[in-house]
């Protein structure tokens, strides 16, 4: 442990008493509790916030001292270690630093900087206080959290094709109309949906929780050893059952066997037939004729 302690080299001052005496009033930040794997699909699903909690982050940094620590580091630590602690000419990168990880408001970074390592280049910072060596802090874990949690990252457009050339294709060529409706189904899809995921809808939609048709259902025809046919709503599958629901409302149970044959309907059938036709003008067209949908 002590061989690695030389890779953090800050430019950076902090105070003469440990960072983690400092308090603010929004500083204070519970951490993620503990989940049960069922939980965890689900925050994958929640964006930044979901995949902080999946990855094990800890807590999350505090955005208001962040952007307050932002300011000081840039001012005085980014000559050494870059404008976004990435490492410069002269310091190394903060962010792969295992003191830094281990670090939890300021409480290993705080006396480090304070007494600094001259024989390593870098000066003591006696000046600055507690509450400014904690957002100093923060503002490291922050750049941290950008670079390890995918789920901060946005997609700065993918709205570049012809909304023109997308509605033909639309109602021509890629035959959307046979399950789609812009008054249906698809009203003010653009402004329910994000442009990336009203492209990742109609590329993926099975994986985007999206079906063929805007049906939260799955057609289901079984045919029994006696040869009769049921058919209807699918309510549940499994190795050993198939339940659904007639035309009429009937509710029907079957266990499966050799003798009997369970057909699912496949509603994204032609979802996944495209996939195979799509061209790249096709899609960043139809995703511009999309987003129009408001």
């Amino acid at each position: 442990m002590r061989a690695l302690l030389p890779v953090l080299i800050f430019c950076l001052p902090f105070g003469s008493t440990p960072a983690q005496q400092a308090v603010h009033n929004d500083a204070a930040i519970p951490k993620p509790g503990i989940t049960t794997e069922g939980q965890r699909g689900a925050q994958r699903n929640r964006g930044a916030d979901g995949t902080h909690d999946f990855l094990g982050l800890g807590a999350p940094p505090n955005a208001v001292a962040a952007e307050r620590g932002g300011k000081t580091f840039s001012a005085t630590c980014a000559f050494c270690h870059g404008a976004k602690a990435t490492g410069g000419d002269t310091g190394p990168d903060l962010l792969r630093s295992t003191l830094v990880l281990h670090d939890a408001k300021g409480d290993l970074i705080g006396p480090l900087v304070h007494n600094g390592r001259a024989s390593r280049g870098m000066p003591a910072f006696p000046a600055f206080t507690d509450a400014e060596l904690y957002d100093i802090a923060e503002f490291i874990h922050l750049r941290v959290e950008l670079a390890a949690n995918r789920g901060t990252y946005k997609l700065l457009d993918v709205v570049t094709g012809n909304a023109q050339a997308g509605e033909r294709w639309f109602g021509g060529r890629g035959h959307c109309t046979q399950c789609h409706s812009v008054t249906g189904d698809l009203a003010h899809i653009g402004s329910k949906l994000s442009p990336p995921d009203l492209q990742q809808a109609f590329l993926y939609p099975a994986a985007r929780g999206f079906a063929s048709g805007g049906e939260a259902v799955q057609k289901v025809a079984v045919t029994l050893p006696s040869g009769e046919r049921i058919t209807g709503t699918l309510k549940h599958l499994d190795d050993f059952t198939v339940s659904l629901y007639d035309d009429r409302g009937d509710f029907h149970s079957v266990a499966i066997s050799k003798e009997v044959r369970v057909d699912l309907e496949d509603r994204l059938a032609a979802h996944r037939q495209l996939l195979n036709e799509y061209t790249d003008e096709d899609m960043h067209n139809l995703t511009a004729y999309l987003v129009t949908l408001k």
